[in-house]
């Protein structure tokens, strides 16, 4: 004789797929049954009990088996999904699933179950995600705003560098005429003052261009060794 007992997760063990009131377990104990469990039509998971032998589909050890996957149904955009995931798992680890799926991070998801958005930590049988129950994902506003303050960030920095690489070559050229100048100098020869003066203008407007620059994080660093040069 089979009958049904349906496990009830306990809120004393912090919302854990493995805890289980203490009816439930009590219900699924006895020396002579083994437990197993079944998805009904309606999508409910259930323990089927059989009294006096093994349950259908019961380990080989005579322990109850995991609880059984469900698939859902998640609409992305204009594409559909179909997901196998276990009955207890939570809708963070549903979104791990996804991104392979669609490509976006579980950061950026947005799920959405009978009009409401679901936390990664919801379960999804606590919220009652059964087999076939249909789902809407999208992308979070708010990853959308974060990417592309980013991506404008990081453009800045690129635009940072090039324009502290380019000082940089240009410095480097005229570190070359110093040196050409020191040695004329010590060899007793004379240099025109107007060379001087041409090269110290040119130092002085490179140093003005590259203080104009606003540099951030490495492109910072990058620009105070450059000051420290001129």
């Amino acid at each position: 004789m089979a009958s049904v007992v349906v496990m009830h997760r306990s809120s004393s063990d912090g919302g854990s797929s493995s805890g289980w009131s203490e009816a439930a377990a009590a219900a699924a104990a006895g020396d002579d049954e083994r437990v197993g469990w079944e998805v009904r039509p309606s999508g409910m998971v259930v323990q089927a009990r059989e009294l006096g032998g093994a349950a259908t589909g019961a380990a080989a050890g005579g322990g109850p088996l995991p609880p059984p996957e469900i698939r859902v149904r998640v609409k992305y955009g204009t594409g559909r999904h179909e997901v196998a995931v276990s009955s207890i798992a939570t809708f963070g680890e549903l979104k791990k699933l996804l991104a392979a799926r669609t490509g976006l991070l579980p950061a950026d998801q947005k799920l959405t179950y009978k009009g409401k958005e679901r936390r990664n930590a919801d379960y999804l049988d606590a919220c009652g995600v059964k087999n076939r129950s249909k789902l809407v994902l999208d992308e979070d506003p708010t990853s959308v705003e974060r990417r592309y303050i980013e991506r404008r960030k990081n453009a800045k920095i690129e635009s940072a560098n090039r324009a502290i690489g380019a000082i940089a070559l240009e410095l480097d050229k005229l570190a070359d005429q110093v040196t050409s100048i020191d040695k004329t100098i010590a060899r007793g020869s004379k240099v025109a003052d107007v060379q001087i003066t041409t090269l110290v203008e040119l130092l002085m407007r490179l140093a003005v261009k590259l203080e104009s620059i606003h540099a951030e994080g490495d492109s910072s660093s990058r620009k105070n060794i450059q000051v420290r040069s001129t």
